[in-house]
C-alpha cells in the first residue's frame, strides 16, 4: 500500500508553490507537475504561513523565516546542553578503563546517540563494536573474578578481614595473588580496614592488695591447652554510659573461653562471672597459670580466693606495662575495630551484647583465621594437631 507514496524534496515543494502563482489554477500547475493538487494546496497553506521557512527538511524544525537566526541559536543551544549532559553523567567513567566506559554507553545508547557520546567521551566505534561482541579480555575476566571473589570474602566474614587475611584466604581456595595486589584491589572496591580508636585505661593498679609475679613473661607460645589463661578488662561505649567487658582466653589457641559485660567495675560483675564460665567451658589443670594486670578487680581476696580454690598460680603484668599481656589487649583492638567501631551509631547496652556476643561466639571462636595459629581458625588449629 505506501509503494504509492512519493516522497518530495524541500526545494521541489518551495517551486511548486511559487509555480502555483504564476499560473491560472492549481490544478493546471498540478496536473503540469503530476502531483495531487490537494497535495499543492496544502503547500501553499503552509507557504503562506511559513514563508522561505516553509520546507526546512527532514528532521528539521519549520520556523518563520525571519526567525531562523533563533532557531539556529536554539539548536546550538539544545546541542550544547545535550553534550553537557552527556558529559557530567560520564565523566566519572571516562577514565576506568574500555570497559566501564563501553558499558556506560551501551546502557544509555536508548537515551543518547551513539554518534554523540562516541565525540563527547572520546570513544572509538570500532572498539564499542567489538567490546559488543566480546565485552572482557583474558586478563579482565580473570581481574573480574579476583575481584569478585574478594568481595565475596570480604562479606562473607562480616567485613572483618584485613588484605593480609584475605590473601591467605584466597591461597586456601587455590588463588596465586600477592597480599600487594589484594590491597589494590580492595582499595578500587572500596573495602578499607577502620581506623583504630584511642585506648582508654580501665585499670586501678594503685592499692596494697595482693601482687603476684610476673611468671607468664610475655612467653605467649604455649605447648598445651589449658596451662596458661589470661585476662584482662576493656570499657564499651553506649548510648549512656560506658560498659566494660572482662574476657578470659586461653593462650594456647587464642580462644576466649569466658567472658562477661557489666555496666559496674566490681569483681563480682567482672572478672568473677568470667573466670566462672571459663571453668565451665574448659578444666582447670593443675598449676594453670593464670595472667593479668594488676588491676584491683584481679588482686582483691574474693578473686584470688576463687584462683587459689581452683589451684591456679597467679601471674600479674608490670605495672604500666601493656606489653606484659599483649595478646589479650590485641584482642580488645581486633573486636573493638571489627565490631564495634563499625557501626553507625552507637549502641545500647543490650545491642552491643548481642553484636560481642555474635562477634566472639560466631566469628573469632569459630571463623576466624589467626595469623598466630598459622593462618587457621581455632578448630583447625586443634583438629590439625
Amino acid at each position: 500500500m505506501n509503494e504509492n507514496i512519493r516522497h518530495y524534496n524541500p526545494i521541489f515543494k518551495e517551486n511548486a508553490v511559487l509555480l502555483s502563482y504564476v499560473r491560472n489554477t492549481i490544478r493546471e500547475t498540478a496536473e503540469e507537475l503530476d502531483i495531487d493538487p490537494k497535495q499543492l494546496s496544502k503547500w501553499r497553506k503552509i507557504y503562506e504561513k511559513f514563508g522561505k521557512g516553509s520546507f526546512p527538511g527532514e528532521g528539521r524544525k519549520r520556523v518563520y523565516f525571519e526567525n531562523t537566526e533563533i532557531y539556529e541559536l536554539e539548536k546550538k543551544l539544545s546541542e550544547s546542553q545535550l553534550r553537557l549532559e552527556i558529559l557530567e553523567e560520564g565523566l566519572k567513567y571516562m577514565h576506568q578503563g574500555k570497559h566501564v566506559l563501553c558499558n556506560f554507553i551501551h546502557n544509555n545508547r536508548d537515551k543518547y546517540p551513539l554518534y554523540k557520546m562516541f565525540e563527547v567521551l572520546g570513544a572509538s566505534h570500532s572498539t564499542y563494536d567489538l567490546w559488543t561482541k566480546q565485552p572482557f579480555s583474558k586478563t579482565e575476566t580473570r581481574v573480574y573474578l579476583l575481584k569478585k571473589e574478594i568481595k565475596s570474602i570480604f562479606f562473607e566474614f562480616k567485613q572483618y578481614k584485613g588484605c593480609l587475611l584475605i590473601t591467605r584466604e584466597l591461597h586456601n581456595r587455590g588463588f596465586q595473588i600477592s597480599d600487594t595486589q589484594v590491597s589494590f584491589y580492595m582499595k578500587q572496591l572500596g573495602l578499607r580496614s577502620k581506623v583504630k580508636k584511642k585506648f582508654i585505661a580501665t585499670t586501678d593498679s594503685k592499692h596494697n592488695l595482693c601482687i603476684a609475679p610476673n611468671l607468664l613473661n610475655r612467653k605467649f607460645k604455649i605447648d598445651q591447652p589449658c596451662r596458661v589463661w589470661v585476662s584482662d578488662i576493656t570499657y564499651i561505649r553506649t548510648d549512656k554510659r560506658f560498659s566494660y567487658l572482662t574476657v578470659v582466653m586461653d593462650l594456647y589457641d587464642r580462644k576466649i573461653i569466658g567472658w562477661h559485660l557489666s555496666s559496674a567495675l566490681s569483681t563480682k560483675v567482672t572478672t568473677l562471672p568470667a573466670f566462672e564460665k571459663a571453668i565451665i567451658n574448659r578444666p582447670v589443670t593443675e598449676g594453670l597459670i593464670f595472667h593479668s594486670d594488676k588491676g584491683i578487680q584481679y588482686a582483691n581476696k574474693l578473686f584470688t580466693n576463687k584462683l587459689v580454690e581452683h589451684n591456679c598460680k597467679p601471674s600479674m603484668s608490670r605495672t604500666g606495662d601493656s606489653y606484659d599481656n599483649a595478646v589479650v589487649e590485641s584482642f580488645f583492638n581486633t573486636l573493638k575495630r571489627e565490631a564495634i567501631y563499625k557501626q553507625t551509631k552507637l549502641l545500647t547496652t543490650r545491642e552491643s551484647k548481642r553484636v560481642i556476643f555474635d562477634y566472639i561466639e560466631n566469628w573469632y571462636n569459630k571463623k576466624r583465621i589467626h595469623s598466630s595459629l598459622n593462618y587457621k581458625t581455632i578448630d583447625e588449629f586443634n583438629n590439625y594437631l
